[in-house]
């Protein structure tokens, strides 16, 4: 089976760095932005990680500006805002593309593990993201194409992608998930 230590990634600053370099710990890759409705998911996601950090648990932040063009700004602009702003302390990497020709190689695989997840229908953004999703293509649905900012995808120890998260999800069921995985 493959796992995401096969791949590697661009830093802020352009270094490779070889995802194995996290193998044996719980990570969370999220494709992120700055200037979307869902920004202060910042906020949880830190808390997630102060919380599970110490006990092998990482999030791999991805800045995407593909939705809506809303992560504006050079990769170091990115990391200031989110330092300054949110506080955040996780590794934060290149912007890069999650779908399409150019998606990176790291996000094809992910969406190949795991298709679109479905909304949290409590959430009070699901209506909009899915009006304007439909409008763009009736069978959005049925792609595994990231559809927006703050998609989550859950590995475990071993490199394997073991649950994918739309945006909307509640951060409570993801720590449940996490602490499942800390727990093996």
């Amino acid at each position: 089976m493959r796992t995401v230590y096969e791949f590697s990634v661009k830093d802020r600053k352009g270094k490779d760095v070889s995802l194995k370099e996290y193998a044996n710990e719980v990570l969370l890759i999220v494709n992120t932005a700055t200037k979307c409705g869902f920004t202060p998911t910042y906020t949880e996601l830190e808390n997630t990680y102060q919380k599970y950090h110490t006990q092998g648990f990482e999030i791999l932040d991805f800045p995407c500006n593909q939705f809506g063009q809303q992560a504006p700004g050079t990769d170091e602009a990115i990391h200031e805002f989110c330092k300054l702003t949110y506080g955040t302390d996780f590794p934060r990497f290149k912007k890069i593309k999650v779908n399409g020709e150019h998606a990176a190689p790291l996000y094809k695989f992910l969406k190949k593990q795991k298709g679109f997840a479905g909304w949290d229908e409590s959430h009070e953004l699901t209506p909009v993201l899915d009006k304007m999703l439909s409008e763009a293509d009736p069978n959005y649905k049925e792609s595994a194409e990231i559809k927006w900012n703050f998609t989550k995808f859950l590995i475990n120890k071993k490199g394997q992608v073991v649950k994918r998260y739309e945006p909307t999800e509640k951060i409570e069921n993801i720590c449940a998930d996490i602490e499942t995985l800390l727990a093996e």
